[in-house]
């Protein structure tokens, strides 16, 4: 397979690895948004999130929760995100499922993207498709 965080897992390429057990890796991103933006990645190769076997789940949520922890003790931050993308159309770059854990302080530039609204009526149409959708 020519995944690279399936090569990270395995220890095939170098990486500035921050947490490992058996079923997830955690590792500094090579393109930071901030100092200290890690990767959270399980070590079995699913592609996007609805592919991860929900027995990784909870081991990946552990490991976020670990990195957010260890990010919140620095000096200098204030909060964090905790992203994840699926598919290309969502900005997804290397196709195996990763969360994006990113440290943030008030003033650091970054901005979350804007919010388009509902018009009358379409907040209850997309409510009904999405319940329909989770039978």
């Amino acid at each position: 397979m020519d995944c690279l965080f399936c090569k990270i897992a395995a220890h095939e390429v170098e990486s500035d690895i921050i947490y490992e057990d058996d079923k997830v890796i955690a590792f500094l991103d090579i393109n930071p948004v901030n100092h200290g933006h890690t990767l959270v990645v399980p070590k079995k190769h699913s592609e996007q999130l609805l592919e991860l076997p929900d027995e990784l789940a909870e081991p990946v949520i552990a490991t976020i929760k670990k990195i957010m922890r260890a990010l919140m003790n620095l000096p200098d931050v204030e909060g964090v995100n905790v992203m994840q993308n699926n598919y290309e159309a969502a900005g997804q770059v290397v196709p195996h499922v990763h969360f994006h854990v990113i440290p943030r302080k008030k003033g650091d530039g970054h901005r979350h993207w804007p919010g388009i609204g509902y018009a009358e009526g379409e907040a209850a149409l997309m409510t009904m498709k999405l319940k329909d959708g989770i039978k």
